[in-house]
């Protein structure tokens, strides 16, 4: 007996970008995508091409090199679906094709709110336009795509009888995927999943095409709407690693298909996903976003296949199915301490880093080499997890404008904190600058502000461990704000807290200083 198939959409780098403070870099994008074709999602949200220029290349960039071959080592025959978002308008349509159609399997998925409050205070549309509307940019979009998304926004709070005529309209101009998205998280499982039985039952057409579901998680209902949907019929379910986007976030990627994995009998479906890269996947994403992952976060939190409880450890040692309803290994959970050493050669270190899915050109590779024999002298042993935190955070961006030099501190409980930073610029001059401060981190942020003039102000700062021991490598991310509000992060790895401390905070003020240049390169533009 076939078991129906729920395709994955994973909207990572497009709705899951939009959380404050996430901006990916166009490398950083291609990293995701890269991994997420290897997970064997079924579609990529790569991003929402009208929004500007560099989203746009970006896009196109992941049509081109991933959206055309198979991922290798994913065991598929064809490359993922790639999309790209777009407003009801022939611009945004038009952006949105140009980005994907490289891909072999392209994808626009456009979209126009349904809901009165939406209509009347957003769009300033009447009922009669919106279907107009809705009928001409999808079968424009059609006339471009063969494969068109369109997506009722705010369908939670749509009148249902309007939800069905609209949707019968975008069908009949050539919808192949109805998504119904609960865009502000309103409803409960229960309605939700009447909504999509509803839409099946009532809309002509519906049973003809892919029903979707996109549900945001402001009641902290996302996963769970996501599966009444699934479980009422719709056979796709949008979804972000780590559940991050826009306010609370949306339905958690990891959640959602560890779920139909674990209850199969109950749902009846399944997804063709390697469930065993959702743990390196999480936190290839949280590195990247400068998000980090709750330890009571479910599948891919630090905690959740922890049993601290001597009941739980007693009955877990008896039988491990009495307290764990999944094994850890199942989602990429369990790690094996690597056999790299100081002694390690470079053609041992890229082959673990091939098997991790990470290709670096020989410039790259030589500077990730140059970082892990620095840690290696410093550690016995480098883990897996290390090496998945240096080659995300310790080699520099090709356009940073500034990478750490020399640092030097003073601190305790004698005189006062000071720094001496000393940062190269990307023309390869040299500044040096000494700060006093109320600590070691302080001191040095200070120098780095009086020389790099990025305007920012510091939101937050947090540390970590990545492993166990004395001796493990401190994660630091950070979060700042530039003159204009904008949020940005920065992430820094390292056995010394403050070298760790300054790697992400510059790593945050050259992204700031990156997006100035853009916005100057665009202005020129728009002047010429």
């Amino acid at each position: 007996m076939t078991v129906p198939h729920v395709r994955i959409f994973d909207t990572t780098l497009r709705d899951g970008e939009q959380s404050p403070g996430a901006t990916m870099t166009s490398t950083e994008k291609l990293d995701i995508a890269r991994a997420l074709a290897r997970l064997r999602v079924d579609v990529i949200e790569a991003g929402f091409p009208a929004a500007s220029p560099d989203d746009l290349a970006a896009v196109r960039t992941i049509s081109e090199q991933v959206g055309m071959f198979p991922a290798p080592g994913s065991g598929l025959h064809e490359p993922p679906i790639i999309c790209a978002l777009a407003r009801a308008s022939r611009a945004d349509i038009d952006a949105a094709w140009e980005a994907v159609k490289p891909a072999a399997r392209p994808r626009i998925h456009t979209f126009l709110a349904t809901s009165e409050l939406h209509m009347l205070h957003k769009l300033r549309m009447t009922r009669t336009e919106v279907l107009s509307k809705v009928a001409d940019m999808v079968e424009y979009a059609r006339s471009l795509c063969t494969d068109v998304e369109f997506s009722p926004e705010d369908a939670g709070r749509s009148d249902p009888a309007f939800l069905y005529e609209v949707l019968a309209l975008a069908i009949r101009a050539g919808a192949t995927t109805i998504n119904i998205p609960d865009t502000v998280g309103y409803t409960t499982p229960d309605e939700f999943g009447a909504l999509i039985a509803g839409i099946i039952e009532n809309v002509p057409g519906a049973k003809d095409v892919i029903v979707s579901v996109h549900c945001h998680d402001d009641l902290g209902l996302a996963t769970a709407n996501t599966l009444a949907g699934i479980s009422a019929g719709a056979r796709q379910a949008e979804v972000t690693i780590n559940g991050i986007g826009e306010r609370a976030g949306n339905s958690s990627l990891e959640e959602v298909v560890m779920a139909l994995h674990t209850r199969a009998p109950r749902f009846g479906v399944g997804t063709r996903i390697d469930t065993t890269q959702l743990t390196r996947l999480s936190r290839l994403v949280s590195s990247v976003t400068g998000m980090p992952v709750q330890p009571n976060k479910a599948i891919v939190g630090a905690n959740a296949f922890a049993h601290e409880s001597g009941i739980h450890q007693d009955g877990l040692l008896k039988h491990q199915a009495t307290y764990e309803i999944m094994k850890p290994e199942t989602v990429g959970a369990s790690h094996t301490s690597l056999v790299l050493g100081k002694h390690s050669g470079r053609a041992a270190l890229a082959a673990r880093l091939a098997g991790m899915g990470y290709r670096l050109d020989d410039g790259a590779l030589a500077r990730v080499f140059a970082r892990f024999k620095a840690i290696a002298d410093r550690r016995k042993h480098i883990t897996e997890a290390d090496l998945e935190v240096i080659v995300r955070e310790d080699v520099p961006e090709a356009d940073d404008a500034f990478s750490l030099d020399a640092l030097h501190v003073g601190c305790g409980t004698l005189g006062m904190p000071t720094a001496t930073v000393r940062l190269r610029s990307r023309d390869g001059d040299i500044r040096v600058q000494a700060s006093v401060g109320t600590g070691p981190v302080d001191a040095a942020y200070k120098a780095i502000d009086t020389i790099v003039d990025a305007h920012a102000s510091l939101l937050e700062y947090s540390v970590h461990s990545v492993t166990e021991g004395i001796d493990a490598l401190g994660h630091v991310t950070v979060r700042v704000r530039d003159r204009r509000g904008r949020v940005f992060h920065g992430a820094g790895a390292d056995t010394d807290i403050i070298v760790a401390s300054v790697q992400a905070y510059l790593r945050a003020l050259n992204r700031i200083t990156a997006m100035y240049r853009t916005e100057g390169s665009r202005d020129e533009a728009h002047a010429v």
